[in-house]
């Protein structure tokens, strides 16, 4: 299913640790706190665990939303939405 992961992290290390994680992944970055990706469940569970484990959770917030196609497909995205250069063929080809 689609995954969304958005935060907004206060220290530059943990948010840097986040950032690795999403990345690993398999996720794409389409702006600075946001990534939008494909996963499974296991997939979005591990990721879960994993960030719980490195936030501070009196600061940090994190949200992540799993959506399927249909829902995703009714988005409206305006103005530059996505940063192409930040985004792969693959995700390009789902926003078409």
């Amino acid at each position: 299913m689609l995954t969304w992961v958005m935060y907004d992290i206060v220290q530059d290390r943990i948010r840097n640790k986040v950032v690795k994680c999403c990345e690993k992944s398999g996720i794409y970055r389409v702006q600075y706190s946001v990534w939008l990706g494909e996963l499974n469940r296991t997939q979005c569970k591990e990721l879960r665990t994993i960030i719980e484990d490195l936030i501070n959770q009196e600061q940090d917030k994190v949200y992540i939303f799993p959506m399927c196609r249909e829902d995703f497909n009714s988005c409206i995205l305006l103005g530059q939405a996505f940063d192409k250069a930040l985004i792969t063929d693959e995700l390009k080809a789902l926003l078409m």
